[in-house]
């Protein structure tokens, strides 16, 4: 079950570079605490509680965080440090949410 500790984690990191990120570079940064951190702390929460849909939606939003990251990076140099690391743990939230589907998949059959 370390693939839950990893998720819970990189979603809970997640979350507070984006707190960071938007304190720092936006003048008032309401909506988007609320757009870009909030999801990731719900995600973790559910998560932490065990409810089996929350690590797919984590991996399906990971998609989109991937995305914005890839975007800032490329086109925000002064913000490219907080996007790179954005970018690195949406890779580790989908692999996190991906691993016990993949394992269920090819791993080693019983019997």
């Amino acid at each position: 079950m370390i693939w839950r500790a990893v998720l819970l984690l990189a979603l809970l990191a997640l979350a507070a570079v984006y707190v960071v990120w938007f304190v720092e570079h936006e003048p008032s940064p309401a909506v988007e605490l609320v757009v870009f951190a909030l999801p990731p702390l719900l995600l973790a929460l559910g998560v932490w509680r065990h409810r089996r849909r929350a690590g797919f939606w984590a991996g399906v939003l990971a998609l989109a965080w991937f995305s914005h990251a890839v975007m800032v990076a490329y086109t925000r140099p002064p913000e490219r440090g907080y996007a790179l690391i954005a970018l690195a743990l949406a890779v580790a939230i989908v692999f996190a949410a991906s691993l016990p589907g993949l394992r269920a998949r090819f791993g080693r059959r019983r019997g």
